[in-house]
C-alpha cells in the first residue's frame, strides 16, 4: 500500500496516572499488530482494565482488517471483492463492490480535484512499473534498473479518472479504459484509519505504519498526546515533537521504500508530470483533523513547490512542515504553535 511513514508514536514515560480517592488506577496499555496494510499497527490507551483495552484494540484491528482486504491491489481473499478484483475484471463490465470501496473512490476523485491531479489513484499502471523495478532491485541489487521510459509513457496514457465509472445507486465500478489500474496507496491507510477512529473509543492514539490518529486527549489526565517527527537522515533524535489532541499526523518522505540504481536512490513518490520520483522535498508532515485528507495532502505537498503547496494547504485548514534536500525547514503559519520541542 502506501509508503512507510516517518511519524512515530512517542511512548509516555508515565505508566500510571493520578486518580481520585477510591477511583481505579489508570494504567497505560499498548497493542501491536503486524498483519495490516503491510506495516506495523500500534495502539496506546489508558484505562483501569486491561481486558477492556484488549477488547477495544481487537475491535480496531478487526475493522482495519476489513479495509486492508478491500483496498489490497496485490492479493485475493476468499469471498472478498477488492481493488485487485477491480483491476483484474472491472474492464469487462461493472463489478458490484462493498460500499466502503465506493466511498473511498468517491473521496479519491475529490482529492484528485483538490490537488490538481497530484494525488491520482488512476496512476496504478505507472506505479506498478516502479513497484516491479523496486522489488527486483531489492532482490538483486547488483542488477537494479529503472523502469523503461517508453513503458512509463504508455502507462501514463491510461491514468484518467474519467475512465473510472462509479455507479453509487447500484454500488458498481467499471473501467472504461481496459488499461486503467488503480493504486490507492497514497490514501488507503489514512482513509481507513479515519473511518475506524470515528467509531473507536475516546482517548486512544493509533498508528498504522506511521499514520497517527488521536481519538481524543489522553484519558488518564486529559492532556495532549505527543507525536515525534523523525529526521529523514536517520539518527536518534526527532526533528520535532508536537502536541496532538484529536486528529491526525501523517508524513511523506523520500527515505522509505527507496532503492539504489547506479549510485542514485529512487523513492516511491512519483511525480505525475515527470513519471519519476519527485525531488522537491525530503519529507512533508501534515497535521489535519481528517486522516484521509492528511494522507492525500502529504503526498500532494511533497510533489509541489512550497508556495503552491501552501496555497493548497490554505484551502483545507491543515498545517504542514517541510524539509528540503539541504535540511532547510519550512512551516505553515499555524504549525509552529503545535510544536512541543
Amino acid at each position: 500500500m502506501k509508503r512507510f511513514l516517518c511519524v512515530l508514536l512517542l511512548a509516555s514515560l508515565l505508566l500510571t496516572g493520578c486518580t481520585g480517592i477510591g477511583e481505579p488506577e489508570q494504567k497505560k496499555y499498548t497493542a501491536t499488530f503486524l498483519t495490516l496494510f503491510d506495516t506495523i499497527t500500534s495502539m496506546v490507551g489508558y484505562g483501569s482494565s486491561e481486558e477492556a483495552f484488549r477488547e477495544a484494540a481487537q475491535g480496531v484491528h478487526d475493522e482495519l482488517l476489513v479495509y486492508h482486504q478491500l483496498f489490497d491491489i496485490y492479493n485475493d481473499y476468499e469471498g472478498v471483492v477488492n481493488l485487485k478484483t477491480l483491476n483484474d475484471t472491472a474492464a469487462l463490465g461493472p463489478v458490484t463492490v462493498d460500499r466502503k470501496i465506493i466511498d473511498l473512490l468517491l473521496d479519491c476523485k475529490e482529492y484528485a480535484q483538490l490537488t490538481g491531479g497530484r494525488v491520482n489513484v488512476a496512476m496504478g499502471s505507472v506505479l506498478y512499473l516502479w513497484h516491479q523495478a523496486r522489488e527486483d532491485g531489492y532482490n538483486d541489487p547488483a542488477n537494479a534498473y529503472l523502469p523503461d521510459q517508453a513503458a512509463l509513457a504508455e502507462a501514463a496514457a491510461h491514468t484518467s479518472l474519467d475512465a473510472l465509472v462509479i455507479d453509487e445507486e447500484n454500488s458498481t465500478v467499471f473501467y472504461a479504459d481496459p488499461a486503467l489500474r488503480l493504486d490507492v496507496g497514497a490514501i488507503a491507510k489514512g482513509w481507513a484509519l479515519q473511518r475506524v477512529c470515528e467509531n473507536a473509543p475516546e482517548g486512544l492514539l493509533i498508528s498504522v505504519g506511521g499514520n497517527v490518529c488521536a481519538t481524543g486527549p489522553r484519558s488518564v489526565d486529559g492532556t495532549d498526546w505527543v507525536v515525534g517527527v523523525t529526521d529523514p537522515d536517520g539518527g536518534e533524535n526527532y526533528l520535532h515533537t508536537i502536541y496532538l489532541n484529536r486528529g491526525s499526523v501523517v508524513t511523506s518522505g523520500d527515505y522509505q521504500r527507496a532503492y539504489l540504481v547506479d549510485g542514485v536512490m529512487y523513492h516511491h513518490i512519483i511525480d505525475p508530470d515527470t513519471l519519476f520520483p519527485s525531488t522537491h522535498w525530503r519529507s512533508v508532515s501534515i497535521v489535519c483533523a481528517d486522516s484521509g485528507l492528511a494522507d492525500a495532502l502529504s503526498t500532494a505537498l511533497f510533489l509541489l513547490p512550497y508556495e503552491e503547496g501552501l496555497a493548497l494547504l490554505e484551502k483545507t485548514g491543515a498545517e504542514a512542515f517541510w524539509i528540503d534536500a539541504a535540511g532547510n525547514r519550512f512551516y505553515s503559519p499555524g504549525f509552529e504553535a503545535l510544536i512541543r520541542t
